[in-house]
């Protein structure tokens, strides 16, 4: 089980712009920043989940997948993602076969400010 992650950005007060588009889809939001949102931003909905920063390396392409609750929430994900400067990596829709998909793997791909390749996927036993 994982507590948190998080990633290396180049601009961290940039990417924020990106981040709270693009989690506020998927119920995330900016819950703590560090240096005034210059040092590391902090993602979750209490509590980090998912950080931002400065500190850990970054122009190392990167994927990261968060939960959505349902195909809905990946569609608003993508639309926000792309409306706040990320770039399409995969339209969202039903995933199917090769590389191995599970059924009902619904998901899009986003590539943020940094080129980290960002999911949003709701899997679900049937096609959604």
């Amino acid at each position: 089980m994982i507590d948190h992650t998080g990633i290396g950005v180049s601009d961290v007060a940039a990417s924020g712009q990106f981040y709270d588009a693009a989690l506020e889809p998927l119920g995330l939001r900016r819950v703590l920043s560090l240096g005034d949102g210059a040092d590391a931003i902090g993602y979750g909905m209490t509590y980090p989940v998912f950080w931002i920063d400065r500190f850990h390396p970054h122009g190392v392409s990167q994927h990261v997948a968060f939960v959505a609750s349902g195909p809905d929430r990946v569609d608003a994900f993508h639309a926000a993602a792309l409306a706040s400067g990320g770039r399409n990596n995969g339209d969202a829709g039903l995933r199917q076969g090769p590389p191995g998909y599970p059924p009902g793997y619904y998901a899009a791909f986003v590539l943020d400010p940094d080129g980290n390749n960002i999911e949003a996927v709701f899997r679900s036993g049937s096609a959604a």
